[in-house]
């Protein structure tokens, strides 16, 4: 085995770096105008003793299993709201949490953030779930002066919309890791495989296919790994002989495909003869059902691993493990746990701390309270303006890396596949369970 003696390396590259390596990533997401659930209030920041959230969420559309969970987080917060009201500088707040469905589409996304904010008057919108559905929505909140708190997308697409400098923001609070993160984890699990250092890069045209593919190759390039790009496909691609001839000879995979794509790639992969010793793909090989739609052919495949029971976090609001809050959604819901389970809680976590900070639900207090948040939740602790590296906006959360093991001897009714924590390099807290095993 090789070990890569660069993570740390990768782990210590400032803001400076950071920019340069989005600065070539067309990331804006367009201002959409002015969504299903809430009635018409005014603008947020109201004086009833309400608590309004807007939610912003990603249920259908192609990008769907990013938003799997919300629906079972939104509806267990509003039943712990229901007993346990959020006390705002001495009185009881009953809390609305109001949920519009972004279709996987930018354009929606704005759109139903506007009305969130211009006909349901709530006091701060939540959302998640890539740069596609968190930038209109923080564009939105920006251009009404209201909170925005956003996660699961790199910070630097969130933050680097134009040019080469993050964007001025003054209302939107976003929690997530970075590109130097990822590429630290991805090159720490190459580096325990024997391969040429050769990668394929699987980047679609889309604001995380362009970051990545801007970005990774000059990240990996001090490891020994060199990334081939033979150019960004559009989602929704049928084919993918082009890029699987330039792939052979390639030992390692990497990519950020949407889930149906990477179903589609893997297919023709396997058809075509292609099977490189380790393949890490982020985006669509983070929910166990699409790893289960590639039958067989999903064992051994790799990913970054944002959010994992065992890891020894316990959410500020009901007191869960991490460990406990995937154990009582699968026993909810009959599904696998999934990685946005516990970020989805922890937006509503990073909520009810900032407004107990402020001391109010005007906009003004809320942001200010925000900019000096620290709140320990069921993802890690969240600390905003604690590290110099990134905009003041973005705090980081814990990373990891991890294997999908395929338990060919499973009993009846257990998980077809289980995700094993196999890099810990930035993240020591969270415990492995094993090493990476190359590719059958």
């Amino acid at each position: 085995m090789v070990r890569n003696g660069r993570v740390a390396q990768a782990r210590a590259l400032n803001v400076r770096a950071a920019v340069a390596w989005a600065s070539t990533a067309a990331l804006a997401g367009a201002l959409a105008g002015c969504g299903e659930v809430g009635g018409g209030t005014v603008a947020g920041g109201g004086d009833d003793d309400v608590l309004r959230i807007g939610f912003v969420s990603t249920e259908t559309g192609p990008s769907a299993l990013f938003g799997e969970a919300n629906t079972y987080v939104i509806e267990a917060m509003e039943l712990w709201f229901a007993d346990n009201p959020v006390t705002i500088d001495g009185t009881e707040h009953s809390v609305e949490i109001i949920v519009k469905d972004s279709q996987s589409s930018s354009a929606r996304a704005g759109e139903v953030a506007a009305e969130l904010i211009n006909s349901d008057g709530v006091d701060l919108v939540l959302t998640s779930s890539t740069p596609d559905i968190t930038n209109p929505v923080s564009e939105q909140c920006e251009a009404n002066s209201v909170p925005c708190i956003s996660t699961v997308a790199p910070w630097q697409p969130f933050a680097i919309r134009e040019g080469d400098e993050p964007a001025d923001l003054k209302y939107s609070y976003h929690a997530f890791w970075g590109l130097e993160d990822v590429s630290a984890v991805y090159a720490d699990m190459w580096g325990q495989v024997d391969t040429n250092q050769k990668a394929a890069g699987l980047f679609p045209n889309d604001p995380d296919g362009q970051a990545w593919s801007a970005n990774f190759p000059a990240l990996t390039a001090d490891t020994g790994v060199t990334i081939d790009d033979p150019g960004l496909y559009p989602n929704g691609t049928q084919d993918f002989s082009a890029q699987l001839s330039a792939f052979k000879g390639h030992d390692i995979l990497v990519g950020v495909p949407i889930p149906p794509d990477f179903t589609t790639f893997w297919q023709q992969a396997g058809q075509q003869g292609y099977q490189p010793k380790v393949a890490t793909i982020g985006k669509a090989l983070l929910f166990p059902s699409a790893v289960e739609a590639l039958g067989n052919a999903g064992d051994g495949l790799t990913s970054e691993v944002w959010w994992h029971p065992t890891a020894p976090f316990t959410s500020s609001l009901t007191g869960q493990t991490a460990q406990e809050l995937a154990d009582q959604y699968e026993s909810d819901t009959g599904k696998q746990w999934t990685q946005p389970l516990g970020f989805a809680e922890a937006l509503f976590e990073i909520t009810v701390a900032a407004v107990e900070k402020a001391g109010s639900t005007e906009p003004d207090a809320i942001t200010e309270a925000l900019s000096t948040l620290e709140v320990s939740t069921v993802v890690g602790d969240v600390a905003w303006g604690a590290d110099d590296s990134v905009p003041p906006y973005v705090a980081k959360t814990p990373l990891v890396g991890g294997q999908w093991r395929l338990d060919e001897g499973q009993d009846e009714g257990a998980n077809p596949y289980e995700l094993v924590v196999v890099s810990n390099t930035l993240a020591p807290e969270i415990p492995t369970g094993g090493e990476v095993e190359p590719l059958r």
